[in-house]
């Protein structure tokens, strides 16, 4: 991994499946470490091992982590990652949540979902909105960087399925949200990263 070009500030780094964007993170907090001994890098994961296949690929994407940047500690948060980001943040501290779309996924597109009826649904969708807004307003006002990992998902087709298609507008919104508040906006493509937004 090479150093990171710019100044690290609070990020947003959207990008499709294995377009780098987690390792841009990475490279963020590698980057931050060696910058002082004071300095501390910690990682919020929102993934859940579904099945065996996820538990793999969760202990797969931690120990490439341990060999890329040791000194990035991790913890485990899929849903609530609002009060994690306040619990975590310091001026000394870099957090990166990783990633936004999980967690979206567990609170909009929750296990055993197709059971709820309309009124389920309904205050669901109404206590997600209330964690996006927490959300929003602790990355606003965290005292140190902190990197956010998502998916660009809305460039391909139109999905069939109504949850589905919500739950894509949801994300569309979600990902708008954070870039107003993020000072920096990358899109990854390929490895290799596309500036949408700088610092003023």
């Amino acid at each position: 991994m090479t150093s990171a070009p710019h100044p690290i500030t609070t990020e947003l780094i959207l990008g499709g499946q294995k377009s780098g964007k987690s390792r841009r993170a990475e490279l963020l907090a590698r980057d931050w470490l060696a910058q002082s001994g004071d300095h501390r890098a910690v990682l919020i994961a929102t993934a859940e091992a579904w099945d065996d296949e996820m538990r793999e690929r969760i202990a797969r994407h931690q120990r490439d982590r341990a060999e890329r940047v040791p000194g990035l500690q991790t913890v485990e948060d899929p849903h609530d990652v609002a009060a994690a980001v306040v619990r975590l943040s310091a001026p000394q501290t870099l957090v990166v949540v990783d990633c936004l779309t999980l967690w979206l996924t567990h609170w909009t597109m929750p296990s055993g979902m197709e059971t709820l009826d309309f009124e389920q649904k309904q205050a669901l969708a109404l206590d997600w909105q209330a964690q996006a807004a927490m959300f929003l307003e602790a990355v606003r006002k965290s005292p140190g960087p902190v990197v956010l990992v998502g998916n660009e998902i809305g460039l391909g087709v139109i999905p069939m399925g109504r949850e589905v298609r919500a739950f894509v507008d949801a994300l569309g919104t979600l990902n708008q949200q954070v870039a107003q508040v993020c000072p920096r906006v990358t899109l990854m493509a390929a490895g290799l990263p596309l500036t949408l937004k700088e610092p003023c």
